[in-house]
This record gives C-alpha cells, structure tokens and sequence, in this order.
C-alpha cells in the first residue's frame, strides 16, 4: 500500500497547495485590486473609491478622472482584482498559487478558499489561514477501495519569502490511509516574476518508510491575452526520467481552466496524455 499511496502522490506531482482586498497595489506582484461600478444604464467604471455616502460614490479612475454616481443611479459596486491595459480591464490570475499540479512560491489571501479537481478525480480544498499560512486535502473520486485503505492527502504550505518579483515557499504532500500507511513528497518551491508572466523552480525529497528520492521542477506561465495565459511545467528525477508539459490556462473571473499535454521522458515509446483541471477561487 505504501507504494501505492507514493505513486499518488507523484502523480498529484507536488500538487499540495493550490491556492480582504483593498484599493491599491497588493503585495503579489501584477495584482491591483480595484473597484468596478456598474450603472443602472449599463455603464462600467473601474477605479479607486476616493468617498462613499448613503447618497453617493465618488470613483477616482486610473487616468485621474473623478465620477460621482449617486446610489439610484449605481447597480453595483465591487472590489475586482486586475489591472487596466489600455483602457481594457485585465483580471488577475486568482489561480495564482499553482501551474498546471505543482505549487507556485504564491500563497493564497487569508480567508481565500480554491477548491479544484485534477483530471475529473483527485479534488483538492486549500484553504488561507493567513496572508501566508494555508492547509488543504482531499481524497480521490473513486469507488471501491476498502475503507482502511481508501487514501486522502494533506497540503500545508507556508510562505516564507514575498517580495516584489519573488516569492518563495515551503510545503508538504502527504499521502495516506486510515490503516496507518503513508507517503509523500515535501518541497521548496520559488517564484520569479508577476502574475501574467513568471518562471518557477522548486525541488521535493519523496519519502515511503526508510526509501527517500528528490524530484526537480521546472515551469513558466505568460499571459497572451486577457483570458488565456501559455504555461509549461517540467519535472526529472532519478536516472533522469522524467515529465514535458504544455498548455493554456483559460481565466474567468473566479474559475479557471487548465487544458494541456503531458509526455513522459525515458520511455521507449513517444507518448502523451491529457490534462485536464478546474479551479473555483473563493
């Protein structure tokens, strides 16, 4: 069983962590929350509140302009994360915490929740203790284990490095069942970059009883459109085995998708196989 629960969590591959906004610039590089005001005509206005009564909201732009909408004229008002690129709202990547499995050097916002699911059965909750503090698990969605040997799986993760272009952080996936086996991978993992456009870097030791082996990672993600970002995420590990992947990320405005190919290196045989996830950002 305990090979079992490794070959898990090498599949998950270092899929431990996933992943109170106000009007300004916020620590995780490329990410400006900001205010959008809808108008009972229809009207979008994107910008920092400079004053809110019961009668009105008066909304500073990005080009410095000052809009006073009075409230029977305003439908909504809200706090968006994103930045304005020519005019166009662009919305941050809320699934910023992870590639396509492994964990970015982000971390989830104290109180953020992302709930997801790889490949249609292994869902996962990851949940912000802290601005730098989250905990998660899951199990698989899969029938017919019996029930000491059904596996689920625990993802702390700390960040222990948030600057400017980098962050950094430490965590754990690990794999067990209620009969008392277990297996894992714990990693560091680092960050370079903003949320549109970064390279990430991360090393993990796989441990199952006495038996230990390392794992590298290495990926990017660039933004070429307001919904769609390019990533790639690439591992090797011992006698140089090891996984090439490719794909896109498609956002919206809490959920986002992750559609690419994976093929395995050291095989005899050119293969691939799909990936295919979904995350919802709380």
């Amino acid at each position: 069983m305990k090979k079992v629960l490794l070959s898990i969590a090498a599949a998950l591959v270092l899929a431990g962590p996933v992943a109170a906004q106000t009007p300004s610039v916020t620590r995780d590089t490329g990410r400006t929350e900001l205010y959008e005001l809808v108008l009972t005509d229809g009207s979008r206005i994107f910008g920092t509140v400079e004053r809110e009564t019961d009668q009105e909201v008066v909304l500073r732009t990005q080009a410095g302009a000052v809009v006073t909408a009075h409230r029977q004229d305003i439908a909504s008002l809200r706090r968006v994360e994103g930045r304005l690129d020519r005019g166009e709202f662009v919305r941050s990547d809320l699934h910023r915490t992870r590639l396509f499995f492994a964990p970015t050097g982000r971390s989830l916002k104290r109180g953020e929740v992302s709930f997801g699911v790889f490949q249609f059965v292994a869902p996962f909750v990851q949940v912000g203790l802290t601005d730098r503090i989250s905990l998660g698990g899951g199990t698989p969605l899969l029938f017919g284990f019996e029930d000491w040997n059904r596996p689920f799986w625990f993802t702390p993760k700390v960040q222990v490095v948030n600057t400017k272009n980098a962050q950094g952080a430490l965590g754990l996936l690990h794999v067990f069942d209620v009969d008392g086996d277990s297996a894992g991978i714990a990693y560091g993992v680092a960050t370079f970059g903003n949320t549109d456009n970064a390279f990430t870097g991360g090393a993990g030791m796989t441990y199952a009883d006495d038996s230990r082996g390392w794992i590298l990672m290495g990926g990017a993600e660039g933004r070429v459109s307001r919904n769609v970002k390019l990533m790639t995420e690439n591992y090797v590990w011992k006698n140089g085995d090891g996984l090439v992947s490719g794909g896109v990320r498609f956002l919206g405005e809490r959920l986002s998708a992750d559609l690419a190919l994976v093929v395995p290196v050291g095989f005899d045989d050119l293969i691939a196989f799909p990936v295919i996830n979904f995350v919802y950002v709380f």
